[in-house]
This record gives C-alpha cells, structure tokens and sequence, in this order.
C-alpha cells in the first residue's frame, strides 16, 4: 500500500486533491443541455471505477502486507466500515443539495454558505478527532480561506446587480455545507482506532455508500428537481456518447482528488484536518478556470477585479498557512 513518508509527497497529494476537486465541474460545463442529474449517474460509476482501480493497485503494492487492500477489507471491523459507508450517503446526500443550490441561487449564495459552512465544521470536527497541526496556523489559514469565498461570491453578485436571494437556495446550502462538513469526519473516524480501514479501503467503501443512496436521492431528484421540469431513466438513455463520457470523466477525476486527500490524511505527518482544508482550496481552482478558462468575469468593472485579487490573496495566505500547519511547531 502506497503512503506518503515525507511531507512533500503528502502535500503534493493534498494540492492534487485540490486540483481535482475544483477542476470536476467543468465536464458538467462541456456537457450543453444536459441535465446534472442526468450527468450524476455516470459521474457517480466513473468514482466507483477509479477507487476499485487505484485498490487494486496502489492499495496492493505489498499484497502481503495485513494493510493490503483485500486483507484490509476483510479483517476491518464492522464500526468502521460503518463509518465508511455512512461517509459516501452524507457527502451524496450532501452534493446533491449544494449543486441544486447553485442551480438556483447562483455561486454567489451557495459557495458561501455552503461550502463555507462545510470548511468550518469539517476542520473542526476532524481536528477533534485526531489533533495534528499547528492550531494558529491551521484555523488561521481556515478563517483566511473563507474570506476569500466571501470576496469570490461577491465577486460573483456583483456580475449580476438584481440577483434575489432564493429562500430555497440558501436552505439548500446551509443543509448541503452540514452535510459535506460531515462526511470527512465520517471518514476521518474510519481511519483510526483498533479494527480500522486503510485509505484504499475506505474509499472503496465511502464510494459503495455514494453508489447505494445515489439511486433513491438522485431519482427523487429527477422526479421533484429544484428546477426545470421532472425528469425520467429514458431521459439518461437519450444522451449521446460524449456527454456520458465526459460524466464518467468527473467522477475519475474527483475520485482521484479525494482518494489522494484520503491517503494524505492517512500519512502520520498530516492528519484530516489539514488534508481536508487544505483540500478546499478547490473554490479557489473554480475561479481560476471561472476567469481565465471560461471567462465568467469578461468585461467585469475595476470594482469586481479588485474583488477577484483580494479573494485570490486571501486564498493564497490561507493555503499558505494551512499547508505550513504541520511541519510548523
């Protein structure tokens, strides 16, 4: 089983995770007229893919090691897979909420709120559980990082003036930021104690978690969506190759992202807490393809491009010290 020995290494894992985290979306965003939902179903089998890929061969690298991957899964105790499982139902759960928040109420609402909120409680949470990091640093760097998502919602409302803030929008991403500042933690206590799963293994079994609910959450949300009309299976079966494809893709990339912040977590220089915010510096990646990429901010007044510079400042001080946070006494 692959596990990072110095800190580097973990790091470049943790930046990784970033990376993938916040680069994801855009195969939603190639994907014209298609549905999220629709996308959810392909997204969610292109995660299960890469975690069975990467178990069974970074988590087999040793196949004789008692933390190999299939001598893992089976001598892991009943609570931990439990916690595993339950991880992948909140963190779908949870997903599902937040991009509906964003189809109705915009970035500018749900980044905030919602991934704020998620940044907040799962640094936290899974600083409780295993206190690794320079606390100063770690939760200075947290309160640096949500600046810099205020600054790039505003930077966002200010693209559209009369934008109303939905009532159902905000309820979506205080629901959704609960529960994504839950599942990490869900993970975290997986990982630790007497009986506990490996990275490799934990990702295979969060992924079953998010496979499992996907079909009664993601159906309902066809059914009775947030917004536009319902939607059925023979819609899905409708879609050509590519917009398939590019749905199977996100879930390859985001599975990479969060398998590399899992093993990351895992190594014993690091801890949950700074892999998991370090990890949220995606809004900041989002933006970065948001303006340079997909030019979301062309023509933006002087007023939304000094917003855009503070947010970017504050995301780099804060990544900054998150990162700094274990190695620093």
């Amino acid at each position: 089983m692959f596990i990072p020995q110095v800190y580097f290494i973990a790091l470049l894992m943790m930046v990784l995770s970033m990376l993938c985290w916040g680069s994801w979306p855009n195969t939603y965003k190639l994907c014209k007229n298609w549905r999220f939902e629709l996308l959810y179903w392909d997204y969610v089998w292109g995660i299960l893919l890469m975690a069975i890929l990467l178990g069974m061969t970074l988590g087999r690298m040793d196949p004789a090691s008692p933390d190999s991957f299939f001598h893992n899964l089976g001598v892991a105790d009943t609570r931990h897979l439990a916690y595993a499982f339950l991880g992948g139902i909140v963190y779908n759960f949870a997903n599902i909420l937040i991009v509906g928040a964003i189809a109705i109420a915009g970035m500018a609402v749900a980044f905030p709120v919602g991934i704020g909120l998620a940044l907040v409680i799962g640094s936290v949470l899974n600083y409780i559980i295993t206190p690794k990091g320079n606390p100063l640093l770690l939760f200075g760097g947290i309160a640096l990082v949500c600046t810099a998502i205020v600054l790039d919602s505003l930077a966002y409302r200010g693209l559209s003036q009369d934008m109303k803030v939905s009532k159902k929008g905000l309820v979506l991403s205080l629901l959704g930021g609960v529960g994504m500042g839950l599942f990490y933690p869900l993970v975290a206590k997986g990982l630790t104690g007497e009986g506990h799963l490996v990275p490799y293994t934990v990702a295979f079994v969060f992924t079953l978690g998010v496979v499992a609910s996907n079909v009664p959450f993601n159906y309902f949300f066809m059914r009775r969506p947030v917004t536009g009309p319902p939607l059925t299976m023979s819609d899905y079966f409708q879609g050509t190759g590519a917009v398939h494809f590019w749905g199977v893709l996100g879930g390859i990339i985001w599975a990479v992202g969060t398998i590399s912040n899992f093993v990351a977590s895992y190594a014993q220089m690091v801890g949950p807490a700074t892999s998991y915010s370090l990890g949220q510096g995606a809004t900041m990646v989002g933006a970065i393809w948001g303006v340079f990429v997909w030019k979301e901010f062309r023509g933006a007044g002087p007023k939304i491009v000094r917003l855009l510079v503070l947010m970017f400042a504050f995301f780099i001080a804060g990544l900054t010290c998150v990162a700094l946070a274990p190695v620093v006494p």
